[in-house]
């Protein structure tokens, strides 16, 4: 029997990826060089057929190097057991429909491959998954009262970062200090006037050098990144302006990377990043992780060494 070559990416409209930042650009040009087919879905082409997972989809191509994505003029509808593999990189928010897709995706699981397991999907929060370690984080509560928050920061030494459970892309991350005159506005954003629980961290000196972004395919690392704040923030996501450095993995980072490698595999987490500062894990991030691109140029990788090209290695047909 053949191989199946066709593989879906639930994501974002194909042309909205960056060529030049994006990491699911890469996984899409990489099985185009493999002699994939790729095909991209929105969340609203899935569906289920009973309990068979079906989606309408558009087959996606450059039309030169470095393009932007090129949807084919129709869609296809076909099922995802026809599938070599299936990639789920819809970025936040973890929503109604984001939470429904992964169910959906759960129904395929029975027939190909789904990177990442919708139900690791489900489970890992992104923010909350690190306290499964609770040696190698700093400081972590989840608050939701206002008063309890405040008397967090009395306890912290004064500084603190607060940021959503549910937040992605730096949004709402929040620097909260004793003496800022606009603390309780701060607060109040960080818990929605406490009708919502806030990650509140004990603020880590080193993050004014930036935090480590380090992938993990298959539970091993396969490369890092420093995001470098811009004067002036606190945040280093690149969506919020962060400067990406050339970094190496230290023995901590690799101390680490041991211990949460074999917890993503074991909730089947294939691809995977997560972010360190000053040796502490602040997050986990599972749902649509970046950072490939800007390793492959930092480090002016061969094409066999590119991150794209380990995340195929174990995924694709040979």
């Amino acid at each position: 029997m053949p191989a199946r070559r066709r593989v879906l990416v639930v994501s974002d409209p194909p042309e909205t990826f960056d060529p030049r930042a994006d990491s699911t650009y890469l996984m899409i040009v990489e099985a185009l060089h493999r002699g994939l087919e790729p095909y991209v879905a929105t969340l609203d082409g899935l569906r289920l057929d009973g309990t068979r997972a079906v989606a309408r989809a558009h087959r996606v191509a450059p039309k030169a190097p470095g393009d932007r994505l090129e949807r084919a003029p129709e869609a296809e509808l076909f099922g995802l057991d026809t599938c070599h593999a299936v990639l789920m990189r819809k970025d936040p928010p973890v929503d109604d429909a984001y939470l429904t897709a992964t169910w959906i995706l759960d129904q395929a699981k029975r027939a190909t491959r789904v990177v990442n397991d919708p139900n690791g999907l489900r489970t890992l929060n992104e923010k909350l998954s690190i306290l499964s370690f609770p040696d190698l984080v700093p400081p972590t509560y989840i608050l939701r009262r206002i008063a309890d928050l405040r008397a967090l920061l009395r306890q912290l030494g004064g500084r603190m970062i607060v940021k959503p459970v549910f937040g992605f892309a730096g949004r709402e991350i929040l620097l909260a200090r004793e003496d800022d005159p606009n603390l309780g506005t701060i607060l109040e954003i960080a818990t929605a006037d406490e009708t919502r629980w806030t990650v509140a961290q004990a603020y880590l000196p080193e993050a004014a050098e930036g935090d480590k972004r380090i992938l993990l395919v298959d539970g091993r690392p396969i490369g890092a990144v420093l995001r470098v704040p811009k004067d002036g923030e606190i945040r280093d996501n690149f969506h919020a302006g962060g400067t990406p450095a050339r970094t190496e993995l230290t023995s901590r980072d690799l101390e680490i990377c041991a211990r949460v490698g074999p917890f993503l595999v074991e909730h089947g987490q294939y691809f995977a990043g997560i972010d360190v500062i000053g040796g502490y894990l602040t997050e986990i991030n599972v749902t649509s992780p970046t950072g490939m691109q800007e390793i492959d140029r930092l480090e002016e990788r061969p094409p066999e060494r590119r991150c794209a090209a380990l995340f195929w290695d174990g995924l694709a047909p040979q």
